[in-house]
């Protein structure tokens, strides 16, 4: 426990000393090997809900005597980024709420979490706007999609200073207005540019009315994107046209869709940018992932027996915190050994938008190196 929280309790604390000690201290308490989540406030019961697989989901608050303060310390390893809320019950009625004295927020298409930076985490610099940094530009257009029978809108990002009588490499990005949103792409891929990291690229931002479904390796997504998104941008914008200048990412279930569309249409994209894939898979018995896993298990397990060659280099990552770890490591021999280029990262983070943003700049600048890197191969 925070030696200076030992030293508050003591003694029973007053009203005025719990004040004071709020008021001088940043939320939850970080030391180098533990965390101090505080609560303050009338309940009959408090829990810490985390997204930490491998943790018990709810850790019970022990409440300190006399006083409406609650506390749960955790061993959390250095580095470790960590996505939690507070689940406050009150005459059997639990109330989750994101914790009232941290600011520290994450958002995603659900809402947001109160973010906890244990002991040697810290955001990188490059995913904070740079005002030296030239900013790209974002269109807006709808593909007519003979794939679906229907118009998809589609967000481009096109690199500072674009110049149609140049080529540039592509990159086409599963659930791309989510990474617009919460990974804050657009600024990372100005600043990887600007520092001379990654080349100017085009980016074709692709988003899914129905993801659960068109991204579980379903045959008509990987269409959409080799037979009616692929031609649209090569005759609309000026690209390298050699698979290896075209990379295919996504997290997550848009992890499946490149994986899937990749193995469907093998050489199309030379490079893959995967982000905790949902690589569910089973060598004997049911899986146990739900209903919408059922397809992404059956393409997952034809992939493992028979992976072919889907593309020339992959860079996967994910978050050691995730319930897919197993997945996503035990993806990296079946890749190998089909003659990828392979590179894997893991994170003390979970499943969420801000771990697959802080994986941005390893993974492009291996799949697209820049200048800066002076690469030789």
């Amino acid at each position: 426990m925070n030696i200076h929280l030992q030293e508050l309790l003591a003694s029973t604390p007053s009203a005025a000393a719990l004040d004071a000690f709020i008021a001088e201290h940043d939320f939850p308490l970080v030391d180098e090997s533990a965390v101090t989540f505080v609560y303050r406030g009338e309940a009959d019961q408090v829990e810490l809900r985390h997204f930490v697989y491998g943790l018990e989901s709810a850790q019970p608050f022990s409440r300190v005597p006399g006083t409406d303060l609650w506390l749960r310390t955790l061993t959390l390893p250095a580095n470790s980024r960590v996505e939690y809320k507070f689940d406050v019950i009150r005459e059997g009625r639990h109330n989750w709420i994101r914790d009232p004295l941290n600011p520290d927020l994450a958002f995603d298409p659900f809402g947001a979490n109160s973010v906890c930076s244990c002991s040697g985490y810290q955001r990188p610099d490059w995913t904070f706007e740079d005002p030296e940094a030239r900013k790209g530009s974002i269109e807006a257009i709808d593909l007519e999609s003979r794939a679906f029978g229907e118009q998809r809108p589609l967000q481009i990002y096109l690199p500072a200073r674009y110049r149609p009588s140049r080529s540039y490499p592509l990159l086409v990005v599963h659930d791309g207005d989510d990474y617009l949103r919460y990974s804050g792409l657009d600024t990372v891929l100005d600043n990887l540019i600007h520092r001379l990291e990654i080349p100017p690229l085009v980016v074709a931002l692709t988003t899914s009315p129905d993801r659960l479904k068109e991204y579980a390796a379903d045959p008509a997504h990987a269409s959409f994107v080799v037979e009616d998104l692929l031609p649209m941008m090569e005759e609309r914008y000026s690209l390298i046209s050699e698979a290896d200048s075209r990379c295919l990412m996504g997290a997550s279930f848009g992890g499946v869709a490149t994986l899937s569309t990749a193995w469907r249409f093998p050489g199309v994209f030379g490079r893959l940018l995967l982000q905790s894939g949902s690589f569910a898979f089973t060598d004997i018995g049911n899986h146990e992932r739900g209903p919408a896993f059922d397809p992404v298990v059956e393409f997952v397990n034809a992939f493992r027996k028979q992976p072919g060659k889907p593309t020339n280099r992959a860079f996967l990552s994910c978050g050691m915190h995730e319930s897919l770890i197993y997945e996503n490591r035990s993806l990296i021999p079946i890749l190998q050994k089909a003659g990828l280029e392979v590179r894997f990262e893991e994170a003390r983070d979970g499943h969420n938008w801000e771990n697959w943003r802080d994986r941005l700049r390893k993974g492009l600048s291996w799949l697209f190196p820049g200048p800066l890197w002076m690469v030789y191969e």
